[in-house]
């Protein structure tokens, strides 16, 4: 279901639910839980629990009915089935209640009549919010205020991270949390029929105590609208990280193109992401060491790191988890390594990541002279490896020692600092809220905190189209295939480079076009349901003499009644895939790779959702392993990498021109000739659905 609000509205619609001064709570077990935990948190309003027969709900007097309600409730929870839900989610929104949380499951979730009966309660709602059907509401740790039927950990807090997540026990999972992260509000949304993803960011973002969102869902139902949420988390600087389930080759249908057999869903969900500006992480603990890290120092400006540790195997590991995590250690000037090489005995030899052994252990000055150096070397983040001992056990005092000379050589350089532990037990919960309090940033696990790294400086990109997301036109009518030869004359009105070539349907008039032409030339079987020419034994290449054309035409010309005569292409350097296909729900998202026949069995691609800048285009471009055939691998002739981004440009242009009836282009190859002497379309598959292309 789609969500019913959108915009700024939400959080009008929103803030009496979620800092309620009255709640009303309905049902038995569950609503006398909410009762208990408003106490325990501090809840400083009014609680109205009701029931048709009990006296009281966890010690307090109980009313009987919606209508013996003293007032409206600001909020109201639902603890019951999910028939009475319906009923009393409409006497609520009859009185002017600010909102409700449906707790019953069986509705859109479940099948059956799940589905009717969601639409009934949605309907009797009308314009009332409400969390759920099937989830738990909220905690607000700001207001001491909660809608929660359980237990839960964390405390109150005066600012803080905002969680918005579909599962109730994820979100409970996530407030028993042990790593200094203060959370503000954690929502659960259910089965999203009100109240969406997009609406509840709307619903925080005008709250000043909210420092960063962190997002866990299952799936885009309003992709525009969460485009539009994120565009204005990102004014007000409240970044934002999703975790989004799904990640699978099961949502990608192969076609006939190959780009719809490269372009799984989720690496066009990821393409989404990075347009609208929410950094993507794979996991819970990546998430909340990303939330910490960005509700700490926000967005991260890069990708250099340093890296400070007294263990030369740390420095090791953490070498190979960088570059797993994509991320760079900065490099050192030789002004640099001097200053750090001056705070060190002989006998270390300085580099990033650095081992710095142990000479200066217990010694808080000479630590805070080493790590001040190595943080005015310039990297993004400096990171200190610190494995606290068990304190239950251990003294931690030299461990002590350290952390704190890491907090005053940020104190004295004004750089961004983190201890990081490699294990997460290793990091426990006192101290990592002390480091906190010195501002230094406890990270917890090696490989999530990387990760989170590099998920904190994605949040800080920009690119020339950042939030430039609309939603999709639909293409309309039956899908159709058109012969290469068609695909490439509409692409050429567009500026794509396509070969000479003549259609000839007899051995002689192949040979006459082929003569025009000039040799070598290729022949190959034409028409608009041919694919993968190939694969099925319809091309001949390289073709040299009038009598090898015409053999070649005769042996074709049975395939299709015709056939495509072009000039052979030579002197390639690399050959490329750039493919156009639509997703349902994102619109046509562009996918470059390496082409050829190889292309499905190199998997070397890149996705971009359109509009895609040049920029865009180049960077991806040079970040596929192909792109060292176009620099010279080897010693070869560098690739004419202009003239292709400019193809791939005007293919682009081709696509946003014919977004109503384009279904899925691949032009595989592109062949990118030799510096200067440009790329060319040798081959184009086409899907239109009904309705002529823009030429």
């Amino acid at each position: 279901m789609t969500a019913l609000l959108t915009g700024k509205s939400a959080q009008a619609c929103l803030a009496r639910l979620l800092r309620p001064r009255t709640l009303a709570v309905f049902g038995g077990h569950a609503a006398a839980e909410i009762v208990r935990q408003n106490a325990r948190i501090g809840f400083s309003g009014e609680i109205w629990p009701v029931h048709p027969r009990l006296a009281e709900m966890a010690g307090v007097a109980t009313f009987r009915s919606v209508a013996d309600l003293p007032a409206p409730p600001d909020a109201a929870f639902l603890g019951v089935n999910r028939h009475v839900s319906i009923e009393l989610i409409g006497e609520l929104a009859r009185i002017g209640a600010g909102g409700a949380v449906a707790f019953a499951s069986g509705f859109a979730e479940s099948g059956g009549d799940g589905p009717a009966l969601q639409a009934r309660l949605m309907q009797a709602a009308g314009d009332m919010p409400f969390f759920g059907p099937n989830c738990y509401g909220y905690l607000n740790f700001f207001d001491r205020a909660l809608t929660w039927p359980d237990q839960f950990g964390g405390s109150p807090v005066e600012n803080g991270v905002a969680i918005i997540t579909q599962s109730g026990n994820i979100g409970l999972n996530l407030t028993m949390q042990r790593r200094a992260l203060p959370i503000g509000y954690l929502m659960t949304l259910g089965n999203a029929a009100s109240v969406g993803h997009a609406d509840a960011m709307h619903a925080v973002l005008d709250d000043p105590r909210v420092t960063a969102i962190g997002l866990h869902m299952e799936g885009i139902s309003d992709p525009a609208a969460l485009a539009a949420a994120a565009a204005r988390a990102r004014a007000q600087g409240v970044p934002v990280v999703v975790l989004k389930t799904g990640r699978s080759a099961n949502g990608a249908r192969i076609a006939q193109s190959h780009t719809a057999a490269l372009g799984s869903q989720d690496a066009v969900v990821d393409a989404y992401f990075r347009r609208i500006g929410m950094a993507r992480v794979d996991s819970l603990p990546t998430l909340l060491e990303t939330l910490k890290l960005l509700h700490m120092q926000g967005p991260l400006p890069g990708r250099k790191i340093a890296s400070l540790s007294c263990s030369g195997g740390e420095a090791a590991l953490i070498a190979d988890a960088a570059e797993a995590a994509g991320l760079d250690f900065v490099p050192l000037s030789t002004s640099a390594a001097s200053a750090i090489a001056a705070t060190l005995p002989e006998l270390v030899s300085v580099s990033n990541p650095l081992d710095y052994h142990t000479f200066g252990w217990r010694n808080r000055a000479a630590l805070t002279a080493t790590f001040a150096a190595m943080m005015r070397a310039g990297a993004d983040i400096n990171l200190l490896i610190l494995d606290f001992p068990r304190p239950d056990q251990c003294d931690t005092t030299d461990w002590d020692i350290a952390a704190s000379a890491l907090a005053d050589a940020a104190a004295q350089t004004g750089r961004r600092a983190a201890v990081l532990a490699t294990l997460p037990e290793t990091m426990p919960e006192q101290h990592a809220a002390a480091l906190a309090g010195q501002g230094i940033v406890p990270l917890s696990g090696l490989a999530e905190s990387l990760a989170a790294i590099a998920a904190a400086a994605s949040a800080g990109a920009e690119t020339e189209h950042l939030h430039n997301f609309t939603a999709p036109l639909n293409a309309q009518g039956r899908s159709k295939a058109l012969s290469e030869w068609n695909g490439k004359r509409r692409l050429a009105v567009f500026g794509v480079p396509v070969p000479t070539g003549e259609l000839a349907n007899t051995p002689d008039d192949a040979t006459t076009a082929a003569a025009a032409i000039g040799m070598p030339v290729v022949v190959k079987a034409v028409g608009d349901q041919l694919a993968h020419k190939t694969e099925q034994g319809a091309v001949r290449l390289n073709l040299n003499s009038r009598l090898s054309v015409h053999a070649a035409a005769a042996a074709l010309l049975p395939i299709t009644g015709q056939v495509l005569v072009e000039r052979m292409v030579t002197g390639t350097v690399a050959e490329l895939i750039v493919g156009v296909a639509r997703d349902a729900s994102l619109g046509l998202y562009l996918m470059l790779g390496s082409g050829g026949v190889l292309a499905e069995l190199v998997g070397d691609t890149a996705i971009l959702l359109l509009p895609a800048s040049r920029a865009e285009i180049s960077t991806s471009l040079h970040g596929l392993r192909v792109s060292r055939l176009l620099a010279g691998f080897r010693g070869g002739p560098q690739g004419d990498m202009q003239a292709a981004i400019d193809a791939i440009c005007y293919i682009q242009d081709f696509a946003l021109a014919n977004d109503n009836i384009l279904q899925e282009l691949d032009v595989n190859p592109l062949m990118v000739c030799a510096r200067g002497q440009g790329a060319v379309a040798a081959d184009v598959l086409m899907r239109l659905s009904s309705g002529e292309p823009h030429v």
